[in-house]
């Protein structure tokens, strides 16, 4: 199984909780905007073209340090819940739903801090997809 390091997924958490939080504070929806192309083309081109991490990974190793890992899957699995909110959110900046959007950008920055402060809520939802996909797989079969 592939394996991500854990600085340069909370160096990307970092990233994501401090820019929402200024976007949302000093009404600067473009930064949403920014952080949405940040995950994409983490996305499309793995974690060396993330700003974030380039920026906050040498600070993140010296607070995790360089060998605890993360399961890659259930990275890009998190990776792509957040993308779908931020898309969300722009989505809801195109109808100029300024509230919606903060709000749905505000719930995707309170998810990157709950996963620095121990609590990973799209490893929760991943684990109890990959359960249901279990028990369909068990019923199919029986």
């Amino acid at each position: 199984m592939n394996e991500v390091p854990i600085a340069k997924v909370r160096s990307n958490q970092i990233g994501i909780v401090i820019t929402l939080l200024i976007a949302i504070i000093a009404q600067m929806p473009w930064l949403i905007a920014i952080v949405w192309l940040i995950q994409v083309m983490t996305r499309l081109l793995g974690s060396g073209a993330n700003t974030f991490v380039i920026i906050l990974e040498p600070i993140a190793q010296k607070i995790y340090g360089k060998k605890e890992t993360e399961a890659a899957e259930l990275q890009k699995f998190n990776l792509s819940l957040g993308i779908t909110f931020l898309s969300i959110s722009l989505i809801c900046l195109s109808l100029n739903w300024i509230t919606a959007s903060y709000i749905v950008a505000g719930l995707m920055g309170l998810a990157a801090l709950s996963a620095l402060m121990g609590y990973c809520i799209g490893c929760t939802i991943y684990y109890q997809y990959k359960k249901y996909q279990a028990l369909r797989k068990n019923i199919k079969s029986q």
